[in-house]
């Protein structure tokens, strides 16, 4: 049964402001930074590598409005990127988070029993003060603390501009990262969320189990820890036994093990969004027709025309702080792992418990197809 709960009761050991990157381990970097400029609609903003003094990986920084992507490529089989490609193959390294101090942020953590990835790194030069530090997290994720407010160069140390080629792409409104969402194994999701909450002091304000997500062959559990200011979201799945193979199973063997399962991006609007990422080539799941024959009926008013949201799939759910649009891509990767939502909200906190069934259901389909089911 879904429990939720805004009220804080988290600790905030040190303040975490916001989301301030996602990382990515890519076969080619090249090749997929055309994919999220073409597809999202991202730009070049900066890059790393021989060229800059980095001479065991290239990375590309791109940028939509406020949220900011880097795709990192190893070159050499000694790079500890190389490993992690071979065993998950592309997908997201590094959820970094935005801090006052990398240093103490890292100290604070390891007080606790978080265990380091990168040691605080510091420098100070003509471009201001930049610092940063990592921990380990779920699987072989790890969590970056930036703090570079007070830095004016591009990006961070090393980094310089880049210039690409023009690619022609449609305006996709999306605006920030509104949470990433990790898949564990079966009966880890709870030590993941007390490690959030002796970690960061984060709470957790949702909580699903298989009564509220399944289908008669599969179903999960999910739980999201937040930041007190509601800037960080981490929604946390783990498979839920079941008939047959659950889509966080599925998920689990071909990552080889948890991992980031999808990022959530946020739009003012996902009517424009969904169009444009159509147009640009972006392929969604599949919602029935069946779903809005009653859809008033269940959300009552929205601002939106039902016949359009029909049109492009979107879904809508409603709680008890306003209602939320969203939809979700198919897997991004040849490998059915990372996935990218879509979503607006309307004074919703939530997550769209309302369409978890005909959601888990559309993924289902494309799991059957696979043989995965």
């Amino acid at each position: 049964m879904a429990f939720i709960t805004s009220k804080w009761n988290g600790k905030e050991y040190f303040p975490i402001h916001n989301f301030h990157h996602v990382e990515f381990y890519v076969g080619n970097a090249k090749q997929s930074v055309h994919y999220y400029r073409s597809a999202f609609g991202f730009e070049p903003y900066a890059y790393s590598g021989p060229e800059t003094g980095i001479k065991n990986q290239v990375s590309y920084v791109l940028k939509n409005n406020r949220q900011f992507f880097i795709f990192t490529t190893p070159l050499n089989s000694n790079h500890p990127g190389s490993e992690w490609l071979k065993k998950h193959g592309d997908g997201v390294f590094d959820i970094a988070f935005l801090v006052d101090s990398a240093k103490e942020a890292y100290e604070s953590c390891l007080s606790r029993g978080a265990i380091g990835y990168n040691k605080p790194f510091s420098i100070k030069n003509k471009d201001g003060h930049y610092g940063k530090s990592s921990i380990k997290t779920y699987g072989d994720t790890i969590h970056s603390f930036i703090n570079d407010r007070d830095y004016n160069g591009l990006w961070a140390p090393k980094f310089d501009s880049v210039k690409l080629p023009n690619v022609k792409t449609e305006n996709t409104a999306l605006v920030k990262i509104d949470h990433i969402v990790g898949n564990v194994e079966l009966d880890k999701m709870d030590d993941w969320k007390k490690y959030y909450e002796t970690i960061f002091g984060f709470m957790t304000f949702v909580r699903f189990d298989e009564t509220d997500i399944s289908t008669k062959y599969s179903s999960l559990k999910s739980i999201v820890v937040r930041s007190k200011n509601w800037k960080v979201k981490l929604p946390i799945n783990e498979p839920a036994k079941g008939i047959k193979k659950s889509q966080i199973e599925e998920y689990l063997d071909f990552n080889e093990g948890p991992g980031v399962q999808h990022i959530a991006i946020h739009t003012n609007d996902i009517i424009k969004s969904i169009k444009a990422l159509r147009n640009n080539g972006v392929d969604f799941l599949v919602v029935p027709d069946s779903y809005y024959d009653d859809l008033k009926k269940r959300v009552g008013n929205i601002d939106e025309d039902i016949d359009k949201l029909k049109e492009l799939n979107i879904l809508v759910d409603r709680d008890e702080e306003g209602y939320l649009l969203q939809l979700f891509t198919k897997p991004i990767e040849d490998r059915p792992t990372l996935f990218i939502e879509i979503i607006q909200r309307k004074g919703s906190r939530g997550f769209g418990q309302g369409n978890f069934q005909a959601l888990f259901e559309s993924i289902e389909r494309e799991q059957a197809l696979r043989g995965n089911l």
